[in-house]
């Protein structure tokens, strides 16, 4: 089991190392313009002097620890993941009791879903002068768009899993004697959990699309503000280094997310190798 994650690992790797193989070729032998798209070489370089502190140690000012942790993209990456963690659980706190009304009960949905349908399609970013003129410049505006980006794709999972429960279970408990709310809370719960869990893994990614943007903006700090800091100076260099530092996190956080689901889930898949 252990080979075969480290094959398909490193088969995985062969694509991305061709590609930076290729990259610092073409920028070794100058057929690009290093301040369009620097090397790897510039790029790696510049990403660890954005990670590592600017000034020496200096046992007057503080602990090693807290000196360690004083780096520009750690100080960026915490601001922007702490944006994206508040947002993400305000619009999934939000979805999910409104999914959950909205696929049980036929009334609630003909209730919301004219409003919902008609607001989902609007991306977050155009929300973004409003949002500035209702909560002005800083984390509000932010974590607004970020709630917002992450709310649909809960809501939406959460009412088609409610919906797509299947028939037998809920006969089958009815025929048990179950009410409403053991129904409710012992059959279509776990049977809409796998879309649920779906829907967060999604919006968090919607979540941390948002947060980029919104940083951009509205804040002064940030991977996303860097990222247009360093435009402004033209450091290319430090702009694909915060890409960089973007994809890795995002990557990182997909993983924790697809673990946590694997765990939560294996009741669920228990069930499907039984059905097989």
């Amino acid at each position: 089991m252990a080979d075969s994650r480290l094959k398909a690992a490193l088969r995985g790797l062969w694509v991305p190392l061709t590609l930076l193989i290729l990259w610092q070729l073409a920028s070794t032998l100058k057929w690009i313009n290093p301040q369009v798209l620097p090397s790897p070489v510039q790029v790696v370089v510049r990403w660890w002097a954005y990670l590592t502190p600017a000034d020496p140690y200096d046992p007057a000012s503080g602990s090693k620890l807290a000196w360690l942790f004083s780096g520009e993209l750690i100080r960026d990456a915490i601001g922007s993941l702490t944006r994206v963690v508040s947002g993400f659980a305000i619009g999934t706190v939000l979805a999910l009791p409104l999914g959950l009304a909205m696929g049980a009960s036929t009334r609630v949905n003909d209730w919301f879903n004219p409003l919902i349908q008609l607001i989902r399609p609007i991306p977050p970013i155009a929300f973004i002068p409003l949002s500035i003129l209702w909560f002005g410049l800083g984390n509000p505006p932010a974590i607004f768009l970020i709630a917002l980006g992450a709310f649909f794709p809960v809501l939406m999972n959460t009412i088609a899993g409610v919906q797509h429960v299947d028939l037998i279970y809920l006969r089958a408990a009815r025929n048990l004697g179950a009410d409403r709310f053991t129904l409710f809370t012992r059959v279509i719960m776990p049977a809409a959990t796998p879309y649920i869990l779906s829907g967060a893994r999604i919006g968090m990614g919607t979540a941390f699309i948002v947060v980029i943007v919104a940083e951009m903006i509205a804040v002064n700090n940030g991977l996303g503000f860097r990222i247009l800091e360093a435009r402004e100076y033209f450091w290319s260099d430090k702009i694909i280094a915060g890409m960089l530092s973007i994809g890795l996190i995002g990557l990182a956080i997909d993983l924790i997310m697809a673990r946590i689901n694997n765990h939560l889930l294996r009741w669920h898949r228990g069930l499907e190798r039984d059905r097989g």
